[in-house]
């Protein structure tokens, strides 16, 4: 099975919140007015999780939603950028 790994670059998050409006539960908003992705590891600046393949139209809607475009997925095995 094909595993995806989802980047976030928390640092740059305006804190729009659309990832979380579109995917609550994978996106929850913190004190600081910005999203975690939920399960993740990492820290206040740059947050990375593995899914399988069945997530992965989810965390791609995400990605597409963020208007400042700080969530990416990239497939895990082949190194390729999806968004």
């Amino acid at each position: 099975m094909v595993k995806y790994r989802i980047v976030f670059d928390r640092s740059a998050c305006i804190g729009a919140a659309a990832c979380v409006a579109v995917r609550p539960e994978f996106w929850e908003m913190k004190d600081d007015s910005k999203p975690d992705l939920v399960g993740s590891k990492g820290d206040a600046a740059k947050q990375e999780l593995i899914v399988d393949e069945k997530d992965l139209e989810k965390h791609l809607e995400a990605a597409r939603v963020c208007p400042v475009a700080v969530i990416h997925v990239f497939n895990a095995d082949t190194g390729e950028q999806l968004v």
